[in-house]
């Protein structure tokens, strides 16, 4: 296996850890919200983060890798967390659409960060290509997340 592969299986591991945390993040987040639209959003986003897991481990098999199959230890602490802190706050919708948009800012930081890396390394077009499209998908999450809450602040 050549190093290009291996970097590149390597950066592609730690965005499966991440669309795992999205996967699971919006998952717990549709049983935490009160709001049917936004349960459903929520459900659909979970998928749409399952289907991006699996797009990501199909290339590292591509690659000749071993893909990940697991979430980070970070986000279990952060699901830990944001579970406590909605007890206290009474779950409410804006509570935790907060919580929600936390985790798209972080997601989004860590495409960025890959897409960068990629890019740097001169990683194969078909791995930069599907790294900007999942990037593309977490803006989209992140600005419609964002777009829930401004409602549930005004309606607040």
């Amino acid at each position: 296996m050549t190093d290009i592969n291996k970097e590149a299986i390597s950066l592609l591991n730690d965005l499966i850890q991440t669309s795992k945390d999205g996967e699971k993040g919006f998952h717990t987040s549709a049983e935490d919200i009160k709001n049917p639209t936004v349960k459903s959003f929520f459900i659909t986003r979970s998928q749409e983060c399952a289907t991006a897991v699996r797009e990501l481990q199909a290339e590292v098999r591509v690659l000749g890798g071993d893909p990940e199959t697991s979430s980070t230890v970070g986000a279990s602490l952060h699901r830990a967390w944001v579970d406590l802190k909605s007890a206290v706050t009474g779950k409410s919708d804006e509570a935790v659409l907060n919580e929600v948009e936390r985790g798209e800012d972080h997601a989004l930081k860590v495409y960025r960060d890959a897409l960068q890396k990629a890019n740097e390394k001169h990683l194969p077009s078909n791995v930069v290509v599907l790294i900007q499209k999942q990037l593309d998908g977490a803006q989209r999450n992140h600005d419609q997340v964002k777009v829930l809450r401004d409602r549930a602040r005004a309606a607040s």
